[in-house]
């Protein structure tokens, strides 16, 4: 061990202090983790932001304790970065000291960052206090318990995420909702997803189209062929995709409506969804793309119209 790191880490100015912690990770040090563990505790709060994030990436039980207790921290910019550190966790162990955070009696800021952090770790035992907390008082705690669920992918929450997807006051924990429904197996989240196609905020109601891709639920057909006369391309786009996935010739003329749009993202995933829709009603519409200003839209309506030439070959094969 360096005796020059330790006298800076040890050193009266804070200013000092904070720059030895900065260095400790780019040292020559075998392990940082015994120097940087007590600056955690430091009085001064910059020298404690600087040992949370040096400690990013170190997932040893000692480590992933002390920083959580600095969830608890005095000063928010302390909490801010340990949050942030402990997001990337990846070992399952980890989640042990985290658990306790998930409690009620800890402010709200504290229980949504324990969940965000705890969320990739899908740990079965955050269950509980992620449902429990799905009528919480406060909205980042509702949108991180959310997304702990949508990780755990356990049926037995589709219920209760898919009302929050559909009534939650907060629009982004209502999106987050209908993300997290994304995992579901049965068609009994559709009506959830269907409402947050026309939910009052365009974020909500793009997740719903890409969620409902994702599912290849094909009742939803009339509904995603609404949400190609959304207001925002961004929702057309994602309907777009979902009614390609979904090979619904029922959205074949918006689709080909799509590919005169102003915006070359949506040109380009209209031809993308009538290539798998294998319609020959869209070559006429696939030929005129050809002379798209946008080189990537030409090339898709060519690879749309080569694959609806393969799927007419094996119809007629077929027959």
């Amino acid at each position: 061990m360096s005796t020059a790191i330790t006298h800076r880490l040890q050193d009266p100015d804070a200013a000092v202090r904070r720059l030895a912690v900065m260095d400790l990770p780019y040292s020559d040090e075998d392990d940082i983790v015994p120097l940087l563990l007590p600056m955690l505790t430091d009085p001064d709060a910059s020298v404690r932001t600087e040992a949370v994030r040096a400690l990013e990436g170190q997932e040893e039980p000692e480590v992933v304790e002390a920083l959580a207790a600095r969830l608890l921290d005095a000063d928010a910019a302390v909490r801010k970065a340990t949050g942030e550190v402990l997001a990337e966790l990846k070992l399952a162990a980890s989640a042990d000291p985290l658990l306790p955070m998930l409690a009620t009696s800890h402010p709200a800021e504290v229980r949504a960052m324990a969940f965000r952090a705890i969320r990739a770790l899908r740990d079965p035992r955050a269950f509980a206090p992620a449902l429990g907390s799905l009528r919480d008082a406060d909205a980042t705690v509702r949108r991180d318990a959310v997304g702990v669920l949508g990780y755990l992918r356990d049926e037995a929450a589709l219920g209760e995420i898919a009302e929050v997807a559909a009534n939650d006051p907060d629009p982004e924990v209502r999106r987050v909702a209908v993300g997290a429904l994304g995992y579901a197996s049965s068609i009994s989240v559709l009506p959830s997803l269907t409402r947050a196609l026309v939910d009052s905020v365009w974020t909500v109601r793009d997740e719903a189209a890409q969620t409902l891709g994702k599912l290849r639920m094909a009742p939803a057909v009339p509904d995603l062929v609404r949400a190609m006369d959304d207001a925002y391309w961004q929702v057309r786009l994602k309907a777009a995709r979902a009614l390609g996935v979904l090979k619904a010739e029922a959205g074949l003329p918006a689709l080909v409506q799509a590919l005169s749009h102003e915006v070359s993202n949506l040109r380009k995933e209209a031809a993308i969804a009538l290539g798998s829709i294998g319609d020959r009603r869209a070559i006429a519409p696939l030929e005129a793309a050809l002379a798209d200003p946008d080189p990537d839209v030409r090339k898709l309506a060519r690879l749309a119209l080569t694959a609806i030439g393969l799927a007419q070959e094996a119809k007629g094969a077929a027959s």
